[in-house]
């Protein structure tokens, strides 16, 4: 969570060019077939003055936190034949293969020498990224998302970007920015969000939702904003022909004149610089310039939530933010983008009014209703929200029906691993009433497949039916501390 301040500003970056590497001595000059390349990468190098210099990667971050206009250049030649082959073992082993149909143990078996083909193309400038393959995944609402599935070298190479423009972006991105960013996950998002409102003055809820937001980047926008710190041209190349590599569908090409895939290795980098230059660079200015009241904002990806002390606030600034996000392509979702009346004061004010209680919001599969302690303070109830239970539980459902007869230990332990792992992500406090309806819920289903396994269905009785659940469905437990207690342990102040 981050409260903008008065110190917040945009800044406009300014054309320095700062060299990230250099070419090393034992470069043979003869021929060009390679570019200039750290071969070793040392973070700390003695030159003739005897002045110790940062190198590498190292050197890239301490410089792009120093400086936050300066523009890098050289930035491939930190693409080394060691960080594409720790890119290889980075990757899932067992995801799907791309339209070149090779996976990740088929190119393991001679990855050595593959790797350094595959470095000297790229530096070479005959690197070609391979169109994504496009497959379909079923959403909440029933419809369905487009998922590209990048080639294994593609993944590889833009794995291998990703590290080296992390070192520069970590350092631009602002405290209110999350997902897709180096331990900076769902919960830290969470608990921000709930301490913002719970210890800022917070009566407004400005629940925003861009429709669409992968699939209408503007390539050009996202590309300019790239090169405010981005001075290589070859790196800048790169980037551009994994954004115009295209779409593969039923072995039909297709171009993209707009958007990012999603399901590459790349796309959420790409998502976060372009909203970071969009909307958090902007808000900061926003609230410095126009706001009346406190302005708190917090953003997991593309979903963010504002929060406003001020009614006249927040629907200037949803105006202002509809202008703004037109501007560069993007429009929030009529229908699910909202401004409603939540925090400390929201249930007394409307009882005064003869309104019913606050509305609740939905963030990260939570849905935030306002609540009070037992001694009657003000607190967030943080729920997991019934639309995610529903849909994860017809999800087991089907996948329960495929394994009806499969060995009962096995399909126990697999339904454990599933009912741990969506425990642990919705283990925070006050939220045990859900986790232990979903145990009783799942605990049926599993019932009702196991009956429909035989004609001689009397001999699975509820009673044992429970000391299977028992065994594999343990009762669930709150395993998140509090939030104010996490984020307090975090960001110490």
């Amino acid at each position: 969570m981050h409260v903008p301040g008065k110190s917040d500003s945009f800044v406009v970056p300014k054309k320095q060019v700062h060299n990230a590497g250099q070419p090393t001595a034992a470069e043979p000059v003869e021929e060009r077939r390679l570019t200039e390349e750290n071969a070793s990468q040392p973070l700390l190098v003695r030159t003739q003055s005897r002045e110790a210099r940062p190198r590498g990667l190292l050197g890239v971050r301490e410089m792009a936190g120093k400086d936050k206009k300066v523009r890098f250049n050289n930035l491939l030649n930190h693409v080394t034949p060691e960080l594409l082959q720790a890119s290889l073992f980075d990757l899932k082993k067992q995801a799907a293969p791309g339209i070149d149909g090779e996976t990740w143990v088929e190119y393991a078996e001679n990855f050595q020498a593959r790797i350094v083909d595959l470095h000297a193309r790229i530096h070479r400038g005959t690197y070609r990224a391979k169109p994504s393959k496009r497959a379909w995944i079923p959403k909440l609402d029933g419809k369905l998302r487009p998922l590209e599935i990048a080639a294994l070298e593609d993944k590889i190479v833009q794995q291998a970007v990703r590290v080296v423009l992390e070192c520069i972006y970590e350092e631009d991105f602002l405290g209110f920015s999350y997902g897709f960013r180096p331990g900076r996950g769902c919960h830290r998002a969470l608990d921000a969000l709930s301490v913002g409102i719970e210890h800022q003055k917070v009566n407004w809820i400005l629940d925003a939702d861009i429709r669409g937001y992968f699939d209408n980047i503007s390539h050009e926008w996202l590309l300019k904003f790239l090169e405010h710190r981005i001075a290589d041209r070859r790196l800048l190349r790169l980037l551009k022909k994994w954004l115009r590599a295209g779409v593969s569908e039923d072995g039909e090409w297709s171009p993209n004149t707009v958007g990012t895939p999603q399901g590459a290795v790349i796309s959420p980098l790409f998502s976060n610089v372009f909203l970071h230059y969009v909307l958090d660079l902007w808000v900061v200015a926003w609230r410095k310039r126009h706001a009346k009241g406190e302005v708190i904002i917090v953003r997991y990806a593309d979903d963010f939530d504002l929060g406003f002390r001020e009614e006249i606030d927040a629907k200037r600034c949803l105006a202002a933010l509809t202008d703004r996000f037109t501007k560069f392509g993007l429009e929030l979702h009529p229908e699910k983008t909202r401004l409603i009346e939540f925090g400390r004061y929201a249930a007394e004010r409307r009882s005064k009014r003869g309104e019913g209680p606050p509305e609740n919001f939905d963030f990260l599969g939570f849905t935030h209703v306002c609540g009070t302690t037992r001694k009657g303070g003000f607190t967030i109830r943080r729920i997991s929200a019934m639309k995610k239970v529903r849909a994860k539980l017809q999800d087991l459902k089907d996948k329960l029906k495929r394994m009806m007869h499969n060995d009962l230990a096995t399909v126990g332990s697999w339904l454990s691993r599933v009912y741990q792992g969506w425990c642990h992500y919705h283990a925070v406090p006050g939220n045990w009433k859900r986790l232990n309806q979903f145990r009783t819920a799942l605990q049926d289903l599993w019932y009702r497949v196991l009956r429909r396994r035989s004609q001689r269905a009397c001999r699975l009785t509820w009673v044992k039916s429970t000391r299977l659940s028992r065994r594999w469905l343990t009762k669930p437990k709150i395993m998140h501390p509090y939030p104010e207690v996490r984020f307090a342990r975090l960001y110490q102040r």
